[in-house]
């Protein structure tokens, strides 16, 4: 994740709470009434969405204001200038500024994986037709050293390749189709709806999908506070917590999700029925984001071990 360290070590043990107090926050004695969220990918997000426009964080004495990212760096970004109080990012991104010294609180995992929500991708006519088939094969991935560099890392060796071989080329989802058709990327490792969209208009082929080996069911983002914020508002993000895990639970139903999509994704009704999509966990749970350190760890993305759930918020006491 390109220049991510440089941008936040310094400033998440810096920031400060960016909304202020309200009087009237105390209501169920919270430090707080008003909450700003950084929010991105809106299949990740959705629950999160629907629970702020059904009221749910009203009731519990909230007033939670969406603010979309328009990158995948910007909500870190927000949150270590204070401008956001929790941001939404990958896990990677997340782990990554952590193991840099940066003090974050996770709030919440917003989505883990399933089959097909992750691929690698080709168009027809490709001559790649396994993935082991080619020794250093190039990958675009839309970010450097994120989730998606981790993902084609870990499905080549499963494969039986050498990750170390890939050549990764950073495109957005846009430009991932142009990049295989002019052959400056041999594969494409995409997330929905970008890859149902891309079987859709280009007759794309899955080359391989992510939900195997190592990358199975795996943890792919979550939310987070600073390490100043989380500790002085502690009430404010234990009800927080609380509404976003309701939200997750109903997310269960994959119908609930399918018909919010055209609202909060744009996409049409045919695209939100074909997707794949993955699981909203309803609590934070520290062996499961461990998978994503420790592999992190094991690729060379990380040069020592993170204690995943060293980041979690300490139980209430009994």
């Amino acid at each position: 994740m390109r220049g991510v360290a440089t941008m936040l070590v310094a400033a998440l043990g810096l920031a400060t709470a960016c909304s202020s107090p309200s009087g009237a926050a105390a209501g169920a004695g919270l430090e707080r009434a008003d909450l700003r969220v950084a929010v991105g990918n809106p299949i990740d997000t959705a629950p999160l969405r629907m629970a702020v426009a059904d009221g749910s964080f009203t009731r519990a004495g909230l007033h939670v204001e969406l603010v979309q990212e328009p990158d995948p760096l910007a909500g870190l970004n927000w949150l270590a200038g204070g401008t956001v109080d929790v941001a939404f990012a990958t896990d990677v991104a997340l782990f990554t500024v952590a193991a840099r010294g940066t003090s974050l609180q996770l709030q919440g995992e917003a989505y883990t994986s399933a089959p097909y929500t992750m691929a690698l991708v080709t168009l027809p006519g490709s001559a790649y037709t396994d993935l082991a088939d080619k020794k250093a094969p190039k990958i675009a991935v839309d970010q450097e050293n994120d989730l998606g560099t981790l993902a084609a890392r870990s499905m080549f060796a499963t494969a039986g390749g050498d990750p170390a071989k890939i050549k990764f080329v950073t495109r957005s989802y846009a430009q991932m189709p142009a990049a295989l058709r002019d052959g400056s990327a041999d594969a494409a490792l995409m997330t929905e709806p970008f890859i149902t969209n891309a079987q859709r208009d280009l007759g794309a082929r899955v080359l391989a999908d992510s939900s195997r080996g190592a990358t199975m069911n795996f943890p792919v983002s979550a939310y987070a506070a600073s390490g100043l914020f989380a500790r002085t508002n502690e009430r404010t993000l234990t009800a927080f917590r609380g509404v976003l895990a309701d939200a997750q639970q109903r997310a269960a139903d994959q119908s609930v999700i399918r018909q919010s999509l055209p609202r909060l994704a744009g996409l049409d009704e045919t695209t939100a029925a074909l997707i794949s999509l993955g699981q909203y966990p309803t609590s934070l749970n520290g062996v499961r984001l461990q998978r994503v350190a420790d592999l992190m760890h094991s690729t060379g993305m990380l040069a020592g071990r993170l204690d995943a759930p060293s980041l979690l918020p300490k139980p209430e006491p009994g």
